[in-house]
């Protein structure tokens, strides 16, 4: 899987993101922003997206979830969840969508790996 995601990045520009992006899959991408929000917004969006398609969900559960994977993600031995180095550090408040890196792109003005 790695070995793929950096053919992908071979060729010039691209958005990518994911737990271990920044670290190991892209370690030099020219941009690397580690994103995030709180276990207790990112149950609610899970909630809210779970409730919308019509499944039954404790809220409570949710944040269970997220944060046991959260501690197993930063925990594990082979590429763990961390923010790297030279990683700008972002943390979503609420109001803003997941879906739009959009105002991100200021931070670099040429093309570039951009690693989420």
């Amino acid at each position: 899987m790695v070995e793929l995601q950096r053919a992908m990045a071979a060729d010039g520009a691209v958005v990518m993101d994911g737990r271990d992006i920044g670290t190991n899959v892209l370690p030099h991408a020219d941009v690397k922003v580690f994103l995030t929000a709180s276990v207790e917004e990112r149950a609610r969006r899970r909630y809210d997206e779970m409730k919308e398609k019509g499944y039954a969900v404790d809220f409570d559960e949710l944040k269970q979830e997220i944060a046991a994977r959260d501690k197993q993600d930063s925990g594990r031995a082979i590429s763990p969840l961390r923010q790297a180095d030279d990683a700008v550090l972002l943390t979503r408040p609420h109001s803003l969508s997941t879906k739009s890196p959009r105002g991100l792109w200021n931070l670099q003005n040429r093309q570039a790996h951009i690693c989420f």
